[in-house]
């Protein structure tokens, strides 16, 4: 045992007056008698009073120069040498992740277990190390600066607290580099369940990587996909997806909620390793949220260690449904793209009738055109003739050197150089620009007028391959995205921890966020404002109130579908880009300091020692008659 501050044991040489006030104390007892006539006899002393006197044995200074020894040894700090995982500059990563909270471990969860050990080793700490405390989760957050006080260090550990969503290694190892970039020995200790995926664009860390695994079991099963999908003239339908981590079959329970009340429970078996598809049909036509859950069958002996990912939410598509008219002598090709679009609901009209009445988000014109054109946005294929918007000009079979405008965003996935085009007419359109072009002209005009987008393509689909290549719903679809209204939410479906960008209305008042938990988040009055409170999974209550007080309610649904935190496994290494990390060993020597035991049973000698003097003060003394000699006093009748 040694001595982190020896020369507190000076203070040892405080028992000096410790004893010699107890020698220089007169020590006077107080009697109780039954008479004034014997009083006398009690008073008189005899002798002198004399300050110096011989030790007595006495359990009051046993005690207190028992407990000086205490605090003076505390006070001095020993230690022994104890194995270590590392030391010098350490940098303690501490997974908060999602799967950090299986409990597969003893007392309580896998985050649990780290915090124990992250403060065993802080109590390791030579004295002079210096520690760093980083919680790792969807944002990397510094719960402690470098430093050696193991006070402040356990404070920091003690309060974090696991969460909900994916971590993010990459920030939090480039967190952790920097700060050893300047120093002599800086070592990283990762403490977690080593899923971190296998990135390579992980940073270069300047000293050693130490690991240290936490967890013992795989068994977990995950509600992976949730989805609902609404098809024209048909019920939405479902589409789900359990999947099984552990290397056991398992039986479970998939209940299915529709609006918060219980739509359906049905018993399956998730095979090992193994994925389970479920499909339904039966969704009602106007719910507007779906919540998933998986549960064990009674007598079922499988144990699943995540509840964090027995549970998945979703919003109902219907929300951002587009009508949409499509006004053809029969063209096949564009009413079997359109029907394949989801979110889209076709009203087929008839040329030889003219332009129906209804209010439609699309207008797509085929090969015809009314003598006047409705106010919607439209998409004009293989215009027969000009109007007031643009001029059609004579037919070109230059159709080589076909260029897509890349910088577009529109265009970001339209590939057009295997599309071969017979011929297509020459447009002249002010308000437009060229997104697809050829030798001869533009094969796809867009732009905005009148408050209207607009679209044309000036040829005749039958007159190219177009529809027989995955070009042709790719570029429908993007053509259908940039018609689309801009919705406050832009999809309503978001992972764990991912912000969720908003659009809000000229006209709304206020804005507020109500969480799963029943907590309500204010936005801020802006165009364009983000809600980054997504730790918690389930259904989100987007409330916006408008110029009238009306309020509009949309809901989002927040999920954890990450392979990396369900597959709870317990790693042994870890792969930081081209570096393999294993486990760490105790091969370095640290310091286990013991001085709060020392204080402690100090403590308990403190309230021992305040016992017995209590025990002293109270205690009655009998009453003994005496004689003139001292001695006991005959009974009469004796």
């Amino acid at each position: 045992m040694s001595f982190l501050s020896p020369l507190a044991l000076l203070a040892g040489l405080l028992a000096i007056p410790v004893i010699l006030l107890y020698m220089l104390r007169l020590r006077r007892r107080e009697t109780s008698v039954s008479s004034t006539y014997l009083w006398q006899q009690v008073v008189r002393d005899r002798e002198a009073n004399t300050p110096w006197q011989k030790l007595r044995r006495n359990l009051l200074l046993l005690l207190q120069l028992l407990l000086l020894a205490l605090l003076v040894i505390a006070l001095a700090r020993p230690f022994i040498t104890v194995p270590a995982v590392t030391s010098g500059q350490i940098a303690l990563l501490l997974d908060a992740s999602a799967s950090m909270n299986a409990t597969d471990v003893d007392n309580g969860t896998r985050f649990a277990a780290a915090q124990r050990i992250a403060n065993d080793i802080v109590d390791t700490m030579n004295a002079g190390d210096r520690m760093t405390v980083i919680r790792v989760a969807d944002v990397p957050e510094v719960l402690a600066g470098y430093t050696n006080d193991s006070a402040v260090l356990h404070t920091a550990i003690d309060s974090a607290q696991a969460s909900s969503a994916l971590a993010d290694w990459t920030a939090a190892l480039t967190l952790a580099a920097a700060g050893g970039a300047s120093a002599q020995d800086f070592n990283v200790l990762i403490i977690g369940d080593g899923g971190i995926g296998s990135a390579a664009e992980f940073p270069p860390i300047p000293g050693d990587i130490e690991f240290v695994p936490v967890g013992r079991s795989d068994a977990n099963l995950a509600v992976t996909a949730l989805a609902a999908r609404g098809l024209p003239g048909q019920n939405p339908q479902l589409f789900a997806e359990i999947t099984n981590y552990s290397a056991v079959d398992a039986d479970v329970i998939f209940s299915l909620g529709v609006d918060g009340a219980l739509f359906s429970a049905e018993r399956y078996t998730v095979p090992a390793r193994g994925k389970l598809p479920v499909v339904s049909s039966a969704l009602p036509e106007d719910y507007s949220t779906l919540q998933a859950a998986l549960t064990p069958p009674s007598g079922s002996t499988f144990v699943d260690y995540l509840p964090q990912d027995d549970a998945a939410f979703a919003v109902a598509p219907g929300a951002g449904m587009r009508n949409v008219l499509l006004m053809s002598s029969g063209n096949r090709f564009v009413e079997q793209v359109l029907r394949s679009m989801p979110g889209v609901r076709i009203f087929q009209g008839s040329t030889d009738i003219g332009m129906p009445t209804g209010d439609f988000d699309l207008v797509v014109l085929d090969g015809w055109l009314p003598n006047t054109l409705p106010q919607d946005d439209l998409l004009i294929i293989n215009p027969p003739s000009s109007n007031a918007l643009f001029t059609l000009g004579d037919y070109t079979d230059q159709t080589s050197g076909i260029h897509v405008r890349r910088d577009d965003p529109r265009m970001t996935f339209v590939d057009f150089d295997a599309v071969n085009v017979l011929r297509f007419r020459q447009v002249e359109a002010d308000w437009a620009e060229p997104l697809i072009s050829a030798e001869g002209g533009a094969l796809l005009l867009a732009g905005e007028v009148d408050g209207r987008q607009i679209a044309i393509l000036p040829f005749d689909l039958h007159e190219t391959d177009l529809p027989l290549q995955i070009t042709f719903p790719i570029l429908m679809t993007a053509l259908l995205d940039w018609y689309t209204p801009e919705d406050v939410l832009a999809r309503n479906a978001f992972v764990v921890g991912e912000p969720v960008g908003l659009r809000l209305p000229a006209d709304a008042q206020a804005a507020s966020v109500t969480l799963p938990d029943g907590a309500q988040r204010e936005l801020p009055m802006q165009a364009n404002p983000v809600f980054g409170d997504t730790e918690q999974p389930g259904l989100y209550a987007l409330d916006l109130t408008h110029q009238n007080d009306t309020v509009e309610r949309t809901y989002f649904s927040v999920n954890l579908f990450a392979p990396l935190e369900s597959e709870i496994a317990p790693r042994t290494t870890l792969t930081l880009g081209q570096i393999e990390v294993a486990s760490g060993e105790e091969e370095e020597i640290g310091q286990y300091e013991f001085w709060g035991w020392l204080a402690l049973l100090g403590l308990v000698i403190l309230l021992i020692e305040w016992f017995v003097y209590w025990r002293r003060t109270r205690a009655p003394v009998a009453f003994r008659p005496l004689d003139l000699r001292g001695a006991r006093q005959k009974q009469p009748g004796r």
